[in-house]
């Protein structure tokens, strides 16, 4: 898998270079370039960033030099919007994309919205010279994801939740680009242009705070992406019963290693018993009771029709109507 990474701080990708991502790298799973984006200014200064347009507080990362940036590292030529969002021309040439794809964007925004920064502030929005529902498409939504030769990915915290299964979906891609906004993010013009161009755009949340810079979001996407990698982990079974993974997605049951009785504490007697039927049972019951506990949502998304009689029996004990096709939790005085 290619990795590039642009950013106003490349050098904070230099942790990359250790642990299994660095081992990863050295056997040739993953190759990781951190792009620095000033190197793409053309003034004293390298300025990346403008006056929000409308006013307000801080500075906003400007569309001009993140094009010429991801223009480069996508192998498209500039091209000119309408005011509808779309190309220009008809013609897709030059642009690498195969004659014939669809080059417009995939909706429209809702009046008065925009994406926020990327940086994990929802509060602070980009400025946009255009923001009307008839002229920015929407950034929050999603690109198709039948092609995953290159996909470009923004941290936005107005954007959809990063999740374990957009990791297991993105491990398969062949290029991954990031980009990490700064200041009171970036133009919201930018992600909404290059889906226009065909390009497979994502923005993902990892959660709701605030963050300096999309440095730390695109780091904790890549560690969640590149570990699913055929030969990342030494032992690939350690991810098949993960929290949030497979079609399943519980919360994991609690680990133990020895010794078995630690100040006083011991481990719980079945994992001591050898009996791995019992030992199995124990491990699924408590992952369903911590998901009950602290996820409940997940178990709502369950299919009751896949669920062993054991686990509905559990289910159940737990206050769970399991007779549908998902679970109901039932009211609990």
């Amino acid at each position: 898998m290619q990795i590039d990474i642009v950013s106003v701080f490349p050098e904070y990708f230099d942790v990359l270079n250790l642990s299994l991502f660095g081992k990863a790298q050295s056997k040739g799973l993953v190759s990781v370039h951190a792009h620095n984006l000033r190197d793409w200014t053309h003034d004293v200064h390298h300025s990346v960033d403008d006056t929000p347009v409308g006013g307000g507080a801080g500075m906003v990362m400007k569309p001009e030099v993140w094009a010429e940036c991801l223009d480069d590292l996508l192998g498209l030529e500039p091209r000119e919007m309408n005011a509808d969002g779309e190309s220009d021309s008809n013609s897709n040439s030059g642009t690498g994309i195969p004659d014939g794809a669809d080059a417009t964007a995939t909706t429209s925004a809702a009046a008065g919205e925009s994406p926020s920064n990327g940086t994990g502030d929802a509060e602070h929005q980009p400025a946009s010279d255009s923001a009307s529902a008839d002229t920015v498409p929407d950034s929050d939504s999603q690109a198709p994801t039948h092609n995953l030769d290159t996909v470009l990915i923004f941290p936005n915290p107005s954007a959809p939740l990063f999740t374990q299964r957009d990791a297991t979906e993105l491990s398969h891609a062949k290029r991954l680009v990031f980009g990490c906004g700064r200041y009171e993010g970036y133009d919201a013009r930018i992600p909404a242009y290059y889906r226009a161009q065909g390009v497979d755009v994502r923005e993902y949340s990892i959660g709701d705070y605030v963050l300096n810079g999309g440095e730390v979001a695109v780091s904790v996407m890549l560690e969640a992406i590149t570990r699913l990698l055929p030969g990342f982990m030494g032992n690939p079974e350690s991810i098949v019963e993960e929290s949030y993974t497979g079609s399943e997605a519980l919360l994991e049951h609690r680990q133990y290693t020895r010794p078995a009785v630690w100040r006083g504490m011991g481990v719980p007697d079945v994992l001591l018993s050898g009996d791995h039927g019992k030992v199995d049972r124990f491990r699924r019951d408590e992952a369903l009771a911590r998901t009950d506990a602290i996820r409940p949502d997940l178990i709502e998304q369950l299919d009751c029709a896949q669920l062993s009689k054991a686990d509905r029996k559990t289910l159940m004990a737990l206050g769970w109507e399991v007779s549908a096709e998902h679970p109901r939790r039932l009211n609990r005085e």
